[in-house]
């Protein structure tokens, strides 16, 4: 069936092509700063297109459209797209063509491609640039073309900054100012400017809800050796915020105005920058700027970006003590959930909206740290799956229901996933789902000698899979902010590397996700979750040596296991692991009837 609305809208955007001379036009899905999740304002993509998943880049021609995707998307992009005319290409497949093998097949000697350069980030641009100079293409990077079309789009979103107390950051802006401006040395460089926003978020202590799931607040920041300075839009400055920076040299100036301030501004020295998290528009000011005045760019990666990774003692003490809260509010939702399916009318949404309802009820929560996935049966197998209140499923006794789920609060940022049993199901799905609790709790419980990445430990997680021919097609691991973006890097676990993934050392204190699956297209989805803190194990003659401690505590769901096709150790990791579910947990749960329950969904399983 016929998508009309999306066909009206492009048809709409050809036509604004057309005006401006743009042959292709180029949306990514990110905002000004290339956040993971964009606000409503920035939703130009999902606009055009019809597809809400959070990642995708849609391309659109004079008489051609395609939209490249990732993995955790290909099922729920297929279903989006029906009917638009829009192609999907799904990245990474063999036989499909990134967005730049298909500019350089389809683009002719001296047109034009357009998009709008403040939403595409700089490393993409450059490398769009050098790879289409032999064509000649010419850049239109200074067109938003939604503002044309988009008659009632959202307002930018402007939120009142607040400051976050010491008590929870542990450190505060001048030591870790210290700590980057010496970085800052070390390059060479007298000017640092960021645009990433959980790092300008972490070195000032600030926080805002400018980002729907991420408690930052719209801005850039300038950073030269002996003072700061910071755009913010004047209605997020309270007064706590403007004493906040006055007692820490921080000049506010407005965040409207950063590209006429980089145009003006003079360097004493060399500027440091990261091309992978600045806009190409603000890119090219930068360097315009320091070629004008003899200075040069030095890309590297923020330094702010590993410092936020590795939490300080005091962070991860709020982590801990704010995941073990966690742990037993969703350890309720699970009992409520497997005792009322089948007796009470209850969906996919209301079962999700439940849950945010008892985490919004939480002391100290701030937002929820990513959209509640809660997909039933083969809706389970749709990764990023979001329920709809007017199109979700029904759930019933019988099969099972993934959750995805998390929220910030003051004390920290959290992800958990279970599959809950609510009756019968295959012995497919049980091998698939024990097969998945071995792979989790293995890569829990692996040793590494310090100085491995996240590509050198996936496999612990991915094996039990792969022996029976089973592989998903999404990391294992990411890392975790502390009131902060739930999707937080260097650090990730992954085997298979991008041109735009960073490989980054596990360094203790850092936090990363363990969440294998299998996903079943049409039949089941699995998919088990804790997050793990990295620590110091051992050091020993043959070197130093870190694993993995487990921040959830959340029961797995024992009816789906069958312990026959565990190995002894795989079992007794299990039953070890309950064992400190019931330890930790027991003591926050005040219901007698569940924490009977929780004593009994988490005694030792006997082959």
């Amino acid at each position: 069936m016929e998508n009309i609305i999306i066909k009206e809208r492009l048809e709409a955007l050809r036509k604004a092509m057309e005006e401006n001379g743009i042959d292709y036009y180029l949306i990514p899905s990110s905002d000004y700063h290339n956040s993971e999740y964009a606000a409503s304002f920035f939703q130009t993509r999902a606009y055009f297109s019809g597809f809400t998943g959070s990642n995708g880049t849609l391309l659109v021609g004079r008489e051609s459209a395609g939209l490249w995707t990732d993995g955790r998307y290909f099922v729920q992009a297929g279903k989006e797209l029906a009917g638009t005319g829009i192609r999907l290409f799904r990245m990474q497949e063999p036989g499909e063509p990134t967005i730049l093998e298909y500019l350089k097949e389809h683009m002719t000697k001296g047109q034009t491609l357009g998009f709008d350069g403040m939403t595409l980030a700089a490393k993409t641009g450059i490398e769009f640039a050098r790879s289409l100079k032999d064509r000649e293409v010419r850049f239109l990077y200074g067109r938003d073309l939604a503002k044309e079309i988009w008659k009632d789009r959202p307002a930018l979103p402007c939120s009142s900054a607040f400051v976050l107390d010491e008590s929870y950051t542990g450190k505060g802006y001048a030591e870790k100012v210290r700590a980057v401006r010496e970085k800052m040395r070390e390059e060479g460089c007298s000017l640092f400017f960021l645009s990433r926003l959980d790092d300008i978020c972490w070195l000032t202590n600030l926080r805002g809800k400018d980002v729907a799931c991420n408690p930052v607040v719209l801005s850039h920041l300038l950073l030269t050796m002996d003072h700061a300075y910071l755009f913010l839009q004047p209605e997020a400055v309270t007064e706590e915020v403007a004493t906040h920076c006055k007692d820490n040299d921080i000049t506010i100036m407005n965040y409207h105005n950063i590209a006429i301030n980089l145009h003006g501004y003079v360097p004493k020295g060399d500027v440091l920058y990261d091309r992978g998290n600045v806009s190409y528009t603000l890119f090219m000011l930068l360097q315009q700027m320091t070629t004008s005045h003899g200075r040069k760019l030095v890309n590297r990666p923020n330094p702010t970006t590993l410092m936020k990774a590795v939490k300080n003692e005091t962070e991860l003490a709020h982590t801990r003590k704010t995941y073990l809260e966690d742990s037993a509010l969703l350890t309720k939702y699970i009992y409520e959930i497997k005792h009322n399916a089948g007796k009470e009318e209850m969906t996919e949404y209301t079962a999700g909206a439940r849950l945010d309802a008892m985490r919004a009820a939480r002391e100290g929560f701030l937002d929820l740290s990513f959209d509640t996935i809660c997909g039933y049966a083969e809706n389970g197998a749709i990764v990023h799956y979001k329920a709809k209140k007017e199109d979700c499923k029904r759930i019933e006794a019988k099969g099972m229901l993934l959750v995805d789920s998390g929220a910030t609060y003051l004390g920290g940022t959290t992800d958990v996933t279970r599959t809950i049993v609510l009756g019968r199901i295959s012995d497919e799905m049980k091998l698939h789902f024990t097969k998945t609790c071995v792979a989790m709790l293995r890569l829990a419980n692996a040793r590494f000698v310090y100085g491995c990445t996240g590509r050198n430990v996936d496999t612990f997680a991915r094996a039990p899979l792969w022996e029976i021919g089973i592989d998903y097609n999404h990391g294992t691991g990411h890392g975790v902010g502390y009131i902060l973006n739930v999707h937080e890097g260097p650090q990730n676990i992954r085997w298979r590397m991008t041109p735009d993934t960073q490989e980054a050392v596990l360094e203790a204190g850092m936090l990363v996700s363990d969440e294998p699956g299998v996903y079943i297209e049409g039949s089941h989805g699995i998919r088990i979750e804790n997050i793990l803190e990295v620590r110091d194990v051992a050091e020993t003659a043959h070197g130093r040596f870190l694993g993995f401690a487990h921040l959830t505590y959340v029961p797995i769901d024992r009816d789906a296991i069958d312990a026959s096709r565990m190995e002894p150790s795989d079992l007794s990791a299990l039953n070890e692991y309950h064992a400190q579910v019931y330890e930790k947990i027991a003591p926050l749960i005040e219901e007698e009837d569940i924490r009977n329950w929780l004593r009994q969904v988490t005694s030792p399983i006997e082959i």
